[in-house]
C-alpha cells in the first residue's frame, strides 16, 4: 500500500478522484452495443450474449417453473440468510418517510404528491458468485417505496442457468421476472426494451466497467440511480484501534476486483502492527491474490497529526464506506459530511452492512458521496408539485409574477396571469 505522509499530501492525492470510466474505446464498444439492440431487439440479444457469454439462449426470462424449483431446492441454512435480510432491510427502509403533504390556507392548497415508479429493473451482477445480496439491497427499497413490478437482469452461468440463490431471493421478494441478460446487453433491452424485454423506468444496481459505461449512455432514456465504480473503504484508526479488525476491515474490501481500502491513521505504530495481521489473514485467504493486486495497486495509508485531519481527508476521498475505529466514535460523527455510508465503531463493520443490517449497501463510490447518497426508497419515488390556488391566492401573488414575466420578455405568461386577477387586484397591477 502507498504511503502518504501529512494532510497535504493526502489532500492533494484525493483531490481529483474520477468516479466514471473514462475509456473512450470501451464507451464505442457500448455505443454500438446500445445501438445493436435497440435496431434489432431479440435477435441482437442472442447474438451478443453467445458471442460475449459463451451461451445461446432460445428464451431470456426464467420460466416460473424453474423459479420455483430453484428455490424449493435451495439449502435451508442459505434460504434462511436470505429471509433474515431481506426483513431486515425492509424492517430499516419502512423507518424512512415518504408521505407528501397538502397544505390549505386562505389562498387555496399547495402541497406535494408522492407517486412510486411503475417498472424498475435491478441489475445483478455474476462472475465467480452472483450477488444476491445486491438484489435485496435494490429491490426491497423499491418495494418499500410502492413500485409494482421489479424485474431483474443478471448474466447466465455457462450452461445458461441462473444461480438458485438468486432465484429463491426473487421468488421470496415477489418479483415480477428475472431475465438471464449480462453486460451492456441488458442494459440497452432494459432502457430500449425488445419483443420479449419491457422497457423499464429506471435501473439500480452495480455492475462492470461495460455495465456502468452501458449506464452512463442510456441516461435520459431510462432514470439510473447511480453509476457504481470499484468500491472502497476509508478506516479512519487511531491507537485504540485493534490491529485485527483493520486488517479485516481493509480485507473484506481488497477481495473485490478493483477495490480501494485506504488506512487514516493518527498512530503511526499501529500501520506495522495491521501490516502483520494483514499478511497473517493473507496467507489463509482464497481470494489473497486479488485482495494483494487492490492492496498495492490502488491501497493507501494516509498519517495525520490528529483526528480533526483525518477526518478532513476522509471527507476529502468521500469515499463509498467510512468505517470509525477510534476512541469514542460518536463524537466524530458530526464531522462527517461525505460518505456513502458512515459505520460508527468497532462493532459497526462494513461487511456487516453489505449483507443484513439494514441500509442499502449499493452506495456512491469514487467522490460521489459528495453530492448522491445510498439507494433509499425516494430512488423510486417520483415527487409532484401540486397547485390548487383560490382567487385570492391568484390576487395575492399575480402581481408580482407578471411583473417578472415582462422583466423576462415573456409577455403571454404576463398577460395569462393578469386575466385571472380580480377586479381589486387589477386595479393596482
Amino acid at each position: 500500500m502507498r504511503q502518504l505522509h501529512g494532510r497535504e499530501a493526502a489532500l492533494t492525492a484525493f483531490r481529483h478522484r474520477r468516479s466514471a470510466q473514462h475509456d473512450p474505446e470501451r464507451h464505442a464498444i457500448v455505443a454500438a452495443i446500445l445501438a445493436d439492440v435497440r435496431r434489432r431487439g431479440d435477435a441482437a440479444l442472442t447474438e451478443i450474449g453467445e458471442r460475449l457469454d459463451g451461451v445461446r439462449l432460445d428464451a431470456f426470462e426464467v420460466d416460473a417453473a424453474t423459479r420455483a424449483a430453484a428455490a424449493a431446492g435451495l439449502d435451508a441454512g442459505l434460504a434462511a440468510a436470505i429471509d433474515t435480510s431481506i426483513e431486515r432491510v425492509r424492517a430499516f427502509h419502512q423507518r424512512q418517510p415518504s408521505e407528501g403533504f397538502l397544505a390549505a390556507g386562505a389562498d387555496g392548497v399547495l402541497g406535494q404528491i408522492i407517486r412510486p415508479l411503475e417498472r424498475v429493473a435491478c441489475y445483478v451482477p455474476s462472475g465467480a458468485a452472483t450477488l444476491v445480496s445486491s438484489l435485496i439491497m435494490s429491490a426491497v427499497p423499491a418495494q418499500v417505496a410502492g413500485v409494482e413490478q421489479i424485474v431483474v437482469a443478471t448474466p447466465p452461468r455457462a450452461d445458461g442457468s441462473v444461480d438458485p440463490a438468486l432465484l429463491y431471493a426473487a421468488e421470496r421478494l415477489g418479483l415480477t421476472a428475472v431475465y438471464r441478460l449480462g453486460g451492456a446487453q441488458a442494459i440497452a433491452a432494459l432502457a430500449y426494451g425488445t419483443e420479449s424485454v419491457p422497457r423499464v423506468d429506471k435501473i439500480v444496481g452495480p455492475g462492470s466497467a461495460w455495465v456502468v459505461i452501458a449506464m452512463a449512455q442510456v441516461f435520459g432514456e431510462v432514470g439510473i440511480a447511480s453509476l457504481p465504480g470499484p468500491t472502497e473503504t476509508l478506516v479512519v484508526a487511531d491507537g485504540h484501534a485493534d490491529p485485527e479488525h483493520v486488517a479485516a476491515d481493509l480485507l473484506a474490501q481488497a477481495e473485490h476486483d478493483g477495490a480501494e481500502p485506504v488506512l487514516v491513521t493518527v498512530d503511526a505504530g499501529l500501520w506495522p502492527r495491521v501490516e502483520a495481521a494483514i499478511e497473517r489473514r493473507l496467507a489463509t485467504l482464497p481470494t489473497a491474490a486479488t485482495a494483494r493486486e487492490s492492496l498495492e495497486r490502488r491501497g493507501a495509508v494516509v498519517f495525520v497529526d490528529d483526528l480533526p485531519a483525518a477526518l478532513e481527508v476522509a471527507n476529502a476521498y468521500a469515499p463509498e464506506h467510512l468505517c470509525l475505529l477510534v476512541r469514542d466514535p460518536w463524537s466524530w460523527v458530526g464531522a462527517v459530511r461525505h460518505a456513502g455510508g458512515l459505520f460508527v465503531g468497532e462493532t459497526s463493520l462494513e461487511a456487516l452492512g453489505d449483507y443484513a443490517a439494514g441500509p442499502s449497501h449499493v452506495m456512491p463510490t469514487g467522490g460521489t458521496a459528495r453530492f448522491s447518497s445510498a439507494i433509499n426508497v425516494r430512488d423510486f419515488q417520483r415527487v409532484l408539485p401540486l397547485i390548487g390556488l383560490s382567487q385570492a391566492g391568484v390576487d395575492a401573488i399575480g402581481a408580482a409574477a407578471a411583473r417578472l414575466a415582462r422583466a423576462e420578455g415573456l409577455e403571454a405568461h404576463a398577460q395569462a396571469i393578469e386575466a385571472r386577477l380580480g377586479p381589486a387586484a387589477g386595479e393596482t397591477r
